[in-house]
């Protein structure tokens, strides 16, 4: 290893952490050929050396195809008994204890058969036993849900690993992460963020130049460094010196210098380069100037059937076996060997468990692009073959119909795709799925009726589209794919199927709220379909989902009718999963209008049906619905413990990303904000998916609120402004990025854009959403006009004052009018409405003169139900108004309370507004009396950089700040937290404001 050292010795650090009960994750990323995977070869030595047991996988590239969890698979696949190349940690490394740990741990876990080899056998009690039944009646094959969810598949493949590493350190390691697929995406996000004390380093290795802004594993990875446990190792081009050295030392005899000079130069640091500038000619005086020019010119040297065998590997996109090639390649078992012998002489191939695979993919690469269109579809064309005579397995389908579709041969590629669609959803990967669907749409119309694969059409590929488009978090793709579906329903096609086509768009498009008045119109249409009908399966699935649409658009006579008709229709067809989904809206409407004991008695029946009915999304929905009525009566504490459980049945059925799954990670996301049970900082935003735009920005305004809580200003802004263009799209998004907006403006002491965002949201917000998503904005904008008035008396500025009250009045007047609009439908405000209504009327006394301290008292106490972070707050308001009085006794009381908040959350505006209050009233707090001992604990650089963290910005934004490096920042940073025995950023910049150490508060 030349150039490596430093990177080499943080690896084997990571893995001796591992060692010591401190798992471990490296993301390293590289430029193609700068020596990645030969950094991770030397890691697995050591780590092999130190008895580990080290599993491998790659990702591939199959262009559009698609093998869920494929580096995972050929990870545990390598644990099976008589597994090729499985290296220290097998059953066969010498070791039987560990080889009985290793099958215990696989027994243990029959969820793995999914990514172990299609001979293996899942146990009888593996599965849920569920399935899922729809309007059309049970399904002919299953859904993930009926065999094992994600979350199930999930917990068993770091169960395993967690099983080997309690007797064993264990090394994974997943290549070509920029060719990972989404659900081996989604399972390295889960494993990376469950490292605790494991004997565990996982490692991963993508390029750099591959991952785009667009790519989907860069959000990924930006939210993965965040974890505590992950670390990056960026490897660069290596230095002049070093190339030199690496050119010398590769050399086989001495070389001029002049000739090192230029192939340092050419290579340009990049390893691999180096080696094939070498290979390329005996004489290095005429080299060629483009990299697959270089690459080719080498291979031009090989024999001709040397030549004919690597382009037939490079058009697998895998290694190939040998069976494969000599059935491919048509040639003879001697002419193979030699032909084979060659390249792995030359370097160009290696062989891996058995697997012939190119050294490098750029060779691959390079030679797949350079086949001429005739000789590619051949090729193709005989893999396909190969694959239709051998016994299907793991990824059979989805190989076949990329080979079938490279080929041109759409006959064969059709029915594979429809199969590797239901390989993907087997596997709980609904997003792969998706993709074979969209692919086989693409070429259905060109396909012969004759080749079609029996009992689909093309109105079924579409709804079977739409179903996973919904549940994988594409809703806007979920909505297309319906009202294509309506589209091509002909005047010959049953009611019943029509009803069915109708009713799927109108679910569709309840997802957002932007098309919730089209779903109006859709199950209307639906209706008139069927209304006139005898009660069936279809029947009760429009009326319970009628019921639902009509209850949301609160008419409450019609879909009370609509769901008491469905519950009878259901009964009298046997269809217990309508009929539980019925019985949801029934328990929602006794909801609305204050009958929680009725509601909840429904909400329990309907789970029960749904369960023994199987049908998975039915009872995700009573469950969501269950929490939803605690969570509307501020009983938080059983609210959270729902939507936990919500959330955890989403997971493991698949459906984390469908619309009620989406809704309860939002809510359960919120409720965490609430009651004062924040995570850390660094794991505050939710890890990335393979989601839309819609369903990112709906989980970035769950925890946008939390953010600036912290004083991550910079980062919130940057979220506020993105969401600003999706407030259309759904009210959620709306209401928490105006009040978000306003909030962070209010923080930052800019009373004026506080309360010009509220007005702006509040406006926005009531033009197009009902109901009370307008008064929390509404109260922050009131909150910030009456700061903004006080700091104008203060100043004698008396037009700017009349100026905040005015607006502050007309923002309340809005408020109101937001609540006029709600009670004459359900009697009352919740707790929370009530709370956030007494918030504006106490900030609304303050617009003209000192604000009245009994107002806030009230609004104090109706914050009791568990928002402790809300209530904080407003223990600072009714402190500044009860000093303003002149009761400093029971002003401290209040600081008092609220500093405690504000410390133990790591709330740095709030910690610094409230110390600033105490020092100006002379209000002795926890901490502030240490302020001369430790005024020299930090240097004067120290204390720059934490009053620019205090600001929310990055460390890169610190030192562009301060013209110093980012790593210095990092350095400085490192050592204000160790004196001030902070473990977080937030943290420490509580702590430096609560001891006085920073003078500049970014609060009021």
């Amino acid at each position: 290893m030349v150039g490596r050292a430093r990177e080499l010795r943080a690896l084997h650090v990571a893995f001796d952490d591992a060692d010591a009960r401190r798992a471990r994750a490296v993301l390293v990323s590289g430029d193609a050929g700068v020596g990645k995977t030969r950094l991770l070869a030397e890691l697995t030595e050591y780590a092999r050396s130190r008895d580990a047991v080290v599993l491998g996988g790659r990702c591939l590239d199959l262009r559009d195809g698609g093998l869920p969890y494929l580096p995972f698979a050929e990870a545990l696949a390598a644990l099976l008994p008589g597994a090729e190349g499985n290296g220290g940690g097998a059953p066969d490394s010498g070791d039987p204890g560990i080889a009985e740990v290793i099958a215990g741990a696989l027994r243990a876990r029959p969820a793995l058969t999914r990514l172990l080899p299609s001979d293996t056998v899942i146990p009888a009690h593996a599965a849920h036993g569920y399935g899922q039944e729809t309007e059309s009646g049970p399904r002919p094959r299953p859904r993930v849900e009926q065999d094992v969810g994600q979350l199930q598949l999930y917990d068993a493949v770091l169960g395993v690993l967690t099983d080997i590493a309690a007797h064993r350190p264990v090394v994974l390691v997943v290549e070509d992460l920029h060719w990972a697929d989404g659900s081996t995406r989604d399972l390295l996000s889960f494993l990376l963020s469950r490292l605790r004390s494991q004997r565990l380093l996982v490692v991963g290795s993508y390029r750099e130049e591959d991952v785009h802004r667009r790519h989907p594993l860069r959000a990924l990875l930006a939210e993965l460094v965040r974890l505590p446990t992950v670390e990056r190792i960026e490897l660069r081009p290596m230095s002049d010196v070093d190339t030199r050295m690496f050119v010398r030392a590769l050399a086989e005899e001495p070389l001029a210098p002049s000739v090192v000079t230029t192939l340092a130069r050419r290579s340009e640091g990049n390893p691999f380069f180096v080696e094939e500038l070498l290979a390329s000619a005996a004489s290095h005086h005429d080299l060629p100037s483009g990299l697959a020019d270089l690459l080719l010119a080498r291979l031009e040297r090989l024999a001709p059937d040397t030549r004919r065998v690597l382009r037939l590997i490079a058009v697998a996109s895998d290694g190939v076996r040998h069976a494969a090639l000599a059935m491919v390649s048509g040639l003879g078992d001697v002419e193979l060997d030699e032909a084979l012998r060659e390249a792995v002489q030359h370097h160009v191939l290696v062989v891996e468990r058995g697997y012939y695979q190119f050294r490098h993919a750029l060779l691959s690469e390079a030679i797949y692009g350079d086949l001429l269109p005739g000789e590619r579809i051949r090729m193709h064309a005989a893999y396909a073959a190969r694959l239709r005579s051998k016994p299907r397995g793991k990824g059979h389908a989805a190989r076949l119909a990329y080979h079938s579709l490279e080929s041109k041969d759409v006959a064969a590629a059709l029915p594979a795709l429809v199969s590797a669609a239901e390989e993907a959803e087997g596997l709980g990967a609904p997003g792969s799925a998706l993709r074979h669907l969209e692919q086989a749409l693409e070429i259905w119309d060109v396909v012969g009726e004759a080749d079609r694969p029996e009992g689909w059409s093309e109105h079924k590929l579409l709804m079977e589209a739409s179903y996973f488009a919904g549940t994988s978090g594409e809703p806007e793709r979920a909505i297309a794919f319906a009202r294509s579906a309506v589209d091509i329903l002909g005047p010959g096609d049953p009611p019943d199927l029509a009803a069915s086509t109708w009713r799927r768009l109108a679910e569709a498009l309840t997802a957002l709220d932007a098309t919730f008045d089209e779903a109006v119109a859709a199950i209307a249409h639906a209706w008139s379909l069927v209304a006139d009908a005898e009660p069936s399966r279809r029947r009760a699935w429009v009326l319970a989902t009628r019921a639902q649409i009509l209850r949301n658009q609160e008419l409450r006579d019609e879909a009370l009718w609509s769901a008491q008709t469905a519950v009878a229709d259901a009964r009298a067809v046997g269809v217990p999963a309508a009929e539980a989904a019925a019985l949801i809206n029934l328990g929602a409407l006794a909801d609305s209008t204050g009958n929680a004991d009725e509601a909840r008695a429904r909400l329990k029946e309907a789970e029960a049906k749904a369960r023994a009915a199987g049908a998975v999304d039915v009872e995700l929905r009573a469950i969501y619905f269950h929490a939803l009525s605690y969570d509307d009566a501020a009983e938080l504490r059983r609210a959270r413990d729902l939507y936990d459980k919500a959330v955890a049945w989403a997971e493991e059925t698949g459906l984390t990303w469908s619309a009620v799954g989406l809704a309860a990670r939002q809510r359960q996301v919120s409720l965490a904000y609430i009651s004062g049970d924040w995570p850390d900082q660094e794991s505050a935003a939710e890890p990335a998916a393979s989601v839309s735009s819609t369903v990112t920005a709906i989980m970035s305004a769950a925890w946008v609120h939390l953010a600036i809580a912290r004083g991550r200003f910079a980062e919130a802004e940057g979220v506020v402004n993105a969401l600003r263009g999706l407030w259309k799209t759904d009210a959620w998004i709306a209401t928490a990025a105006s009040s978000a907006g306003a909030e962070l403006a209010f923080w930052q002491g800019n009373y004026r854009e506080a309360a010009r965002r509220s007005d702006e949201g509040l406006g926005w917000v009531r033009d197009n959403f009902a109901g009370l998503v307008g008064i929390r904005i509404g109260a922050v904008g009131v909150e910030a006009c009456a700061a903004w008035a006080a700091t104008a008396r203060l100043h004698g500025d008396e037009s700017s004052a009349e100026e905040a009250a005015a607006m502050g009045e007309r923002l309340l007047a809005q408020v109101r009018e937001c609540v006029a609009e709600v009670r004459p439908r359900t009697g009352a405000l919740g707790p929370e409405g009530r709370a956030w209504l007494l918030r504006a009327e106490s900030a609304a006394t303050g617009l003209r003169s000192p604000a009245d301290p009994s107002e806030w008292a009230e609004t104090v106490a109706a914050f009791g139900y568990g928002a402790v972070y809300e209530q904080a707050i407003s223990r600072l308001h009714h402190a500044e108004a009860l000093l303003a009085a002149g009761d400093a006794a029971t002003a401290k009381a209040e600081l008092g309370a609220a500093h405690e908040v504000a410390s133990k959350l790591a709330a740095a505006p709030l910690l610094a507004a409230v110390t600033a209050l105490a020092r100006r009233a002379k209000i002795e707090l926890p901490g502030l009396r240490q302020r001369k001992a430790v005024v020299d604990l930090l240097t004067e650089r120290e204390t720059a950089v934490l009053e620019q963290v205090a600001l929310g910005r990055t460390n890169r934004q610190v030192g562009e700040e301060l013209f110093i490096s980012e790593k210095t920042v990092s350095v400085h940073l490192s050592r204000a937290m160790a004196k001030l025995g902070a473990s977080r950023r937030a943290e420490a910049v509580a702590i430096a404001y609560e001891r006085g150490l920073l003078s500049a508060a970014p609060a009021p």
